[in-house]
């Protein structure tokens, strides 16, 4: 792509930088842990584009709910969610994903019967029903809740709808378990706050089925799984934790309990919540067809229910908060200043590696960047544009940024570049820099990447 710019091509150069630099700085570094610390963090996420700017919207991320995300939050979003279904889709064989709405009609009366949903109305419609003076209270009470009933509704949880579509995915896997549906998607809480609005939450579900003797050990089972992955991603894996639910938490038909949590710089907090729900739900959905909940365990039994549910939300924002690291260090007029690097784990960074180009730049550089790119795209390895930065900047200062966006590596495209081959590569966690030739920067990420998924 690159040879009619690239006037002489040496050998492959050596590189020395290791994935292993990231089990490296995983085992030393620790990220501080005060109230400084809070409001570096969430103003450092407004100014990187993480999330938009706003005193509500910051609030609104800080708790764990939907927010809205600028373009390297929404990025991080999908790396999250990625990353969680490949853990549950990939782990077993029998885990079968799906996608309901998130807004229903009144068809879903036995769901409605069982689990919480939250009406969407016209204030309009409301108002002409009570608007009927002729009628008595009792009348407009009953013509308030009937059309309540029939009103679309949206739903708290996804579990519903795991638990809706279990028949025909046990018809498929022939009535034989253990296995489980897995979900992705929006959820509404109501607001505690008393303002009326629903609380928008991304929420990660998998809804495991297996026999009532081995519910327990599948809760165990599933618990181990979901800390060693939230732990995989963290710089700092102590700050994950997990405790069983004490009895008075327990929620309807759930005999057993255990919840993942995040020790933020404010206090702990739940990311993932594990339940044993017992067979009563699976039950109440399917009331009209038992024989079809039935295994062929030679039991004839009804299945138990073992779910997951992380907030994705909040999940998004323990990560960030483990990987901010704030360095003091010297700037080239002798003053101290703090360096602020989100050190996020690979495959979860947003941007893997940022385009710069030396002083004097030409249009050769820029077609050369262009390419790079291009190329690294068509790998499916999300690149920022540093060469588009309309504003020359000294290139202590792009790395601080970069730094503060995550971004895994710089690469500065110099003359140099168009007479050898060769580029400059800064690595984000350990700042060295290192010389590599331009045809194995694609491969170099490519293993940094795999290598890091295998740690």
């Amino acid at each position: 792509m690159f040879n009619h710019l690239v006037k002489k091509v040496l050998p492959k150069c050596a590189f020395r930088c290791t994935p292993r630099v990231w089990q490296h700085v995983r085992r030393r570094c620790c990220p501080p842990t005060n109230l400084d610390h809070t409001r570096t963090l969430l103003q450092l996420f407004v100014d990187r584009h993480f999330i938009s700017p706003g005193d509500n919207n910051v609030e609104l991320f800080k708790r764990g709910r939907g927010c809205n995300y600028g373009p390297l939050g929404t990025e991080l979003r999908e790396n999250v969610l990625h990353q969680w279904w490949r853990s549950m889709t990939g782990s077993r064989d029998q885990v079968f994903g799906i996608n309901t709405p998130s807004c229903s009609t009144g068809s879903h009366d036995a769901a409605r019967g069982q689990w919480r949903y939250l009406a969407v109305t016209d204030p309009n419609n409301v108002a002409n029903i009570l608007e009927g003076t002729e009628l008595s209270r009792e009348q407009l009470t009953q013509n308030v809740h009937m059309f309540l009933q029939t009103s679309p509704m949206l739903r708290t949880s996804l579990i519903p709808g795991s638990l809706e579509q279990f028949v025909p995915i046990f018809e498929m896997v022939n009535r034989k378990l253990p296995f489980g549906i897995a979900e992705t998607g929006r959820c509404f809480q109501s607001s505690k706050d008393g303002d009326g609005c629903p609380a928008e939450v991304t929420q990660a579900s998998l809804v495991w089925f297996c026999s009532s003797r081995t519910s327990s050990q599948w809760l165990d089972h599933w618990a181990r799984q979901r800390l060693k992955w939230w732990r995989k991603f963290a710089l700092a894996p102590s700050d994950f934790s997990s405790s069983d639910v004490s009895l008075d938490e327990l929620e309807g038909p759930t005999s057993r309990g255990l919840k993942i949590f995040y020790k933020f710089p404010w206090g702990q907090e739940p990311v993932e919540v594990l339940w044993s729900r017992g067979d009563s739900e699976l039950l109440q959905m399917h009331k009209e067809a038992r024989s079809k909940l039935q295994s062929r365990d030679g039991r004839k039994s009804i299945p138990h229910v073992v779910s997951i549910t992380g907030n994705v939300n909040r999940g998004l924002l323990a990560f960030l908060s483990n990987s901010l690291q704030l360095h003091k260090r010297e700037d080239t007029k002798q003053k101290l200043q703090q360096r602020k690097v989100l050190k996020l784990h690979p495959l979860l960074a947003p941007v893997k590696v940022a385009l710069g180009i030396s002083r004097g730049a030409t249009m050769e550089l820029r077609k050369v960047c262009e390419g790079l790119l291009q190329e690294l795209k068509e790998s499916k390895i999300s690149a920022w544009p540093g060469y588009l930065e309309t504003s020359p900047s000294p290139m202590d200062q792009l790395n601080s940024k970069y730094d503060e966006m995550g971004v895994l590596f710089t690469a500065v495209i110099s003359e140099n570049t168009l007479e050898s081959g060769l580029l400059q590569i800064r690595n984000r966690d350990t700042t060295i820099k290192e010389t590599m030739h331009i045809s194995e920067l694609k491969n170099f990420l490519c293993r940094y990447i795999s290598a890091a998924d295998n740690m």
